[in-house]
């Protein structure tokens, strides 16, 4: 007789309207799972496997998601207000929607993630990789991105007035106007500080087209 093997399929798990604030979630694997209009705050995602989960009109205010995989995770409509990302795995992430004011991200490589449309003036980038994310119109502005790399990164029509990349590395990022350059988008890209920083010849001739302030720049 043939002896069937129990499959090994993660079930996939909703949890709506649940009370799970100042949980202990560290660790756990709930791939797929959804959690829409449930109270998180302050609960602990440290090193949880959450794969292709949805967290939706949640509040998940100073949740720790920090070494957490959130790859083909959507956050959508959150107040993540002071939430930490440090060392998360962040891979085809979105955000949308969502409050990020003092959200941390530290260590982390964000690959394909999309933060577009989001106001992340308060939202902290320390020693980060950002490899073909899209921050396209989205308010950066006063952003520190010190020393940081950028790859293949989308800053189209985002607001980026008194942003920093000094001593950062920037391979092909974009930094289109949308349909138009207006007088204000120059004036804008005059006001990013790009010293020390290295960049490829594409992304350096295409701001340079636009009058940034390139002098103190290093082409490779």
């Amino acid at each position: 007789m043939k002896t069937i093997q129990p499959s090994r399929k993660q079930a996939s798990t909703t949890i709506s309207a649940g009370n799970l604030a100042q949980s202990d979630l560290a660790g756990v694997t709930v791939q797929r799972g959804e959690f829409n209009s449930s109270a998180l705050q302050k609960s602990d995602f440290s090193g949880a496997d959450l794969t292709g989960s949805t967290l939706k009109s949640s509040d998940v205010r100073e949740v720790r998601f920090d070494g957490a995989n959130l790859t083909d995770c959507s956050l959508c409509e959150l107040d993540l207000t002071n939430a930490s990302f440090a060392n998360a795995i962040l891979v085809r992430t979105r955000f949308s929607n969502s409050a990020l004011d003092g959200a941390r991200f530290a260590g982390a490589t964000l690959t394909d993630v999309a933060l577009t449309r989001a106001d992340l003036r308060s939202t902290r980038f320390e020693d980060c990789v950002f490899e073909g994310v899209d921050f396209k119109q989205s308010d950066l502005s006063g952003q520190r991105f010190d020393g940081q790399t950028f790859i293949g990164v989308c800053f189209d029509n985002a607001a980026l007035a008194g942003a920093s990349f000094r001593n950062a590395s920037l391979r092909q990022v974009s930094f289109q106007p949308g349909f138009t350059l207006t007088k204000r988008y120059y004036r804008m890209l005059k006001t990013i500080c790009f010293d020390g920083a290295t960049m490829d010849k594409l992304t350096f001739a295409l701001l340079k087209g636009m009058d940034a302030d390139l002098s103190h720049v290093t082409v490779i």
